[in-house]
């Protein structure tokens, strides 16, 4: 009785002996005796060569198999990526492989991950089978990055996406904000020269021109808020309340060129600055507004002292042109009398005469009008 084996074109057979490694076996008819411990194990030569529960150094010592192999060694600082008739196929990550080379041609691109920014030769196309061992960053077109090798600056990147290969090197990228920011100061408490405390809503605006010098300081918003906020008391605290209120608008001029001293050791450039609004406490709020009403009543009555001396400038002059003529005179008598007759319902006159001459008589110096 025989055990009979067949193997494939597309096959391998490996003998085994009592359960150790014997030979390999071209395709082929074997036949085996049925009381023989000899087995044979088949492998396809389209996959990779793997035998279950064995190690691939068994096998190195067969100089006949090793024709038919390529054995890639990929060490612990590597990656390759293994091609197969010029197709991507896989990537090996550290350890050992074999692949047969009798019906396909095998190409391996080895990439050292102690670098980690992937080589040019990787086609981008194959990112999405390198999921899980490329990590990616982008910079914004508004933006500009600077690039970490295990927390240590390595250079700046211009917007645009980057990829690293994730392995033995802490890959990291921080990005700068290259737009115009705005940095807004609101409630802040001051006290005057005049020991009045206030509150200070100010804004200034400002844009980072050296990227590098923003990262190197630690918490640089809160850092620009407080130098602002000392310049801010520096001003404030040497005048008095009624100085602040009439030099607003110097307060932003001084503060802004205050800020410029100090735009290359914080690498920005302050552009405008202005303060939005001055808060007052209740009561002296009451006070300003009192002296504010007292200012305008004063004001009220000198406009009202003015019309009253040019009326009476203008009267006195009518009195002088009346005075030297008696037909302007007595034009303004009927006139003044035009206006009683317009208050009152009739007019009664007694005595001889007509009605001219008895109104007459109301103006004249003899005649005397009763109504």
């Amino acid at each position: 009785m025989f055990k009979k084996v067949n193997i494939q074109t597309d096959e391998r057979g490996l003998l085994f002996r009592k359960g150790s490694y014997a030979k390999l076996l071209q395709p082929g008819t074997y036949r085996f005796s049925s009381f023989s411990e000899d087995t044979v194990q088949v492998l396809n030569i389209t996959k990779p060569f793997h035998v279950q529960g064995k190690d691939l150094q068994l096998f190195m010592q067969d100089e006949r198999l090793l024709q038919e192999l390529d054995v890639v060694q990929v060490q612990d600082h590597e990656y390759v990526l293994h091609y197969e008739n010029g197709q991507f196929a896989s990537l090996l990550i550290p350890g050992k492989y074999a692949f047969w080379n009798v019906l396909k041609k095998h190409d391996y691109v080895r990439v050292d991950i102690r670098n980690p920014e992937l080589p040019a030769q990787v086609d981008m196309a194959l990112l999405p089978k390198l999921v899980g061992y490329v990590q990616t960053f982008e910079v914004a077109n508004h933006e500009n990055g600077v690039l970490f090798y295990n927390h240590v600056m390595q250079k700046e990147l211009q917007p645009g996406k980057y990829f690293f290969w994730k392995g033995p090197v802490s890959v990291a990228v921080k990005t700068v904000d290259l737009r115009q920011q705005q940095l807004d100061m609101t409630g802040q408490e001051m006290m005057t020269e005049d020991k009045v405390t206030l509150r200070l809503n100010f804004v200034c605006q400002y844009r980072t021109i050296h990227p590098l010098r923003v990262l190197a300081i630690k918490s640089f918003e809160e850092q620009l808020y407080i130098q602002l906020q000392l310049i801010l008391r520096e001003y404030v605290g040497t005048l008095k309340l009624d100085d602040l209120l009439k030099m607003k608008q110097e307060i932003a001029a001084f503060v802004l060129s205050r800020l410029n001293e100090k735009s290359e050791e914080y690498g920005v450039q302050f552009l405008s600055a202005g303060v939005k609004d001055i808060i007052l406490p209740g009561d002296i709020k009451e006070i300003l507004n009192t002296v504010l009403l007292a200012e305008k009543k004063a004001q009220a009555n000198i406009i009202t002292r003015r019309e009253e001396t040019a009326s009476t400038r203008s009267l006195l002059n009518t009195a002088k042109l009346m005075d030297e003529n008696m037909t302007l005179y007595r034009l303004k008598e009927l006139e003044f009398l035009e206006k009683i007759c317009e208050k009152i319902g009739t007019i009664s006159l007694t005595g001889g005469g007509n009605l001219l001459e008895q109104l007459n008589s109301l103006l004249g110096d003899k005649g005397v009008g009763k109504a």
